[in-house]
């Protein structure tokens, strides 16, 4: 090579940047339609998200996933992908490599095993496009050029007549994640949204842990809610503050200064079970009876902070009415959320009025195209990320499929 001159690869169809749950699936539907792909990504391995979601065994989807599941600026904007591109479509997909899989509550769909059966499948569908994948790759500039576009590396530049950005939000940095498809929107004039952790723990202020202290770790069923939504799953106590699936959910919902409201066992009638409770034992301590409504040390937190005491017998309509107020409007100002480190998602992203629903193309850049979490589109705990992620793939490469190929 000349001394000075870079070294340029020959022209692709499609360069994807990003080997994550949507680079992946858009990369292999491309290559299976004819087109030439090549996939660059910064990490070591492909799809680690992937890898590590669900416990290692990857909630990959949900069965009730419709657009009512995703946050996003504009509500319509992910029905076209979802309906041309469905839960049932990625879980034949599943069946038809014999990959196991349960399904646990709310339509929440899990392998049996691991979530690496789940990568392996999506570079088993890479291989059958004949898609080129690099890794540890450091993507220094992009720019656009009469055919396509130049995708600068460390030694050599690549060029492609299309490039899909799939290179996800700012969530988990510790696995590399960055907010690098947001500024290469900004680069090309695109406007993206406001980013915020989603799917996140929040966080309480001092005075609130220490008060709290005694329930780290506690777990109970409950409601959360933040202005008109709400949430009905478990609530966890932690020694930051709260989580579980009930506050991951709320927290995509929730701004700093809001409260959150808890209703703890919501599918339980409390004041019911206060009077029989009364009715059948009044020599009962109350604090007893709480204990077998909730976890026992927060019965006794309950008990302590609200002053219930004495036995049933001396607890009037009016006072159990008040024990079963507090258990079912409980209202909590967190002081703030545990931030990407934690979340599993990245709220907002590359603004949906800027791209072509049926395609994910940029309306103001031919040939550029965003998915996945990249976009400002983010779904509910449970599955509906994914879905978003092999939805929003399938149908940019639908239109890939039409573009000239390369000689």
């Amino acid at each position: 090579m000349t001394k000075g001159l870079r070294a340029m690869k020959p022209m692709y169809d499609v360069i994807v940047l990003g080997a994550g749950a949507a680079g992946m699936m858009c990369a292999a539907q491309a290559g299976q339609k004819g087109c030439s792909v090549l996939v660059l990504d910064h990490a070591r391995s492909p799809g680690e998200k992937i890898r590590i979601s669900g416990g290692g065994r990857c909630n990959f989807t949900n069965l009730h996933a419709s657009p009512a599941n995703y946050i996003s600026g504009n509500r319509h904007f992910a029905k076209s992908a979802l309906a041309r591109y469905s839960a049932k479509d990625f879980v034949a997909l599943v069946d038809s490599y014999r990959i196991p899989w349960h399904e646990k509550t709310l339509g929440q769909l899990f392998c049996d095993d691991s979530a690496k059966e789940i990568v392996r499948m999506l570079l088993e569908e890479m291989r059958k496009g004949q898609v080129e994948l690099q890794l540890q790759q450091t993507i220094s500039a992009v720019d656009k050029t009469i055919d396509g576009f130049r995708v600068r590396l460390e030694h050599t530049d690549v060029e492609a007549r299309a490039l899909v950005v799939a290179t996800g939000g700012k969530s988990i940095p510790k696995m590399g994640a960055t907010g690098f498809a947001y500024k290469l929107a900004e680069q090309f004039g695109i406007a993206v949204t406001e980013t915020r952790p989603a799917l996140v723990p929040l966080t309480l202020d001092p005075m609130q842990l220490e008060k709290l202290s005694s329930l780290s770790g506690v777990a109970v069923d409950a409601r959360a809610s933040c202005g008109k939504t709400d949430f009905k799953e478990a609530l966890l106590f932690t020694h930051r503050g709260l989580s579980g699936p009930a506050i991951l959910q709320i927290s995509s919902y929730w701004r700093e200064g809001e409260t959150i409201g808890l209703h703890l066992r919501p599918d339980l009638n409390i004041l019911q079970r206060l009077k029989d409770a009364r009715q059948a034992n009044g020599k009962q301590a109350i604090q007893t009876v709480l204990g077998d409504i909730l976890p026992k040390r927060l019965a006794q937190y309950l008990s302590d902070e609200n002053g219930f005491s004495g036995t049933m017998a001396d607890q009037s309509d009016r006072k159990l009415q008040a024990v079963c107020d507090s258990l079912q409007n409980w209202q909590i100002c967190p002081a703030g959320s545990e931030g990407y480190r934690t979340a599993e998602v990245t709220l907002g992203g590359v603004d949906t009025n800027e791209l072509d629903q049926r395609s994910m193309q940029s309306k103001k850049v031919p040939g550029l195209y965003f998915i996945g979490e990249a976009v400002d589109v983010t779904g509910w705990l449970g599955g509906y990320n994914f879905q978003w992620a092999w939805s929003s793939g399938y149908v940019c490469a639908e239109t890939l499929r039409n573009i000239t190929p390369t000689a």
